[in-house]
């Protein structure tokens, strides 16, 4: 075998190694597929509470909310619960999604039910 010959099964070598390696490197584990499920969950929750419970306190108030005045409180599987400050219409709104129910399952403007769903 020529030295030519040689050096193309060294470079046939090295890729096959190289598809080996990519190819076990990118399988996952169930507990990583696991949180990373689990993370996709909870970023769709906190969208879609974004998007809803604005309209909602909107819609009622007619003042529009932009962003939540605190931190969210959440479990990050199942609900998460954002809260507004008003300047003119109300003074403060809670809203709580469930993700089970695909949308508000609470809505509290300055201390009145306007929405309460049972889970």
């Amino acid at each position: 075998m020529g030295e030519t010959a040689k050096l193309m099964w060294a470079v046939i070598g090295v890729f096959v190694v190289g598809f080996i390696v990519v190819a076990v490197s990118k399988q996952e584990s169930p507990q990583q597929a696991e949180a990373q499920s689990m993370l996709r969950n909870y970023v769709a929750i906190q969208q879609m509470a974004n998007q809803k419970c604005p309209a909602a306190i909107l819609k009622e108030t007619g003042e529009e909310a932009f962003f939540p005045s605190e931190d969210p409180i959440t479990d990050k599987e199942t609900y998460i619960t954002l809260k507004w400050k008003g300047e003119k219409n109300f003074k403060e709104a809670s809203c709580t999604l469930h993700g089970s129910l695909g949308g508000i399952s609470e809505l509290i403007i300055d201390g009145k039910t306007i929405i309460k769903k049972k889970i």
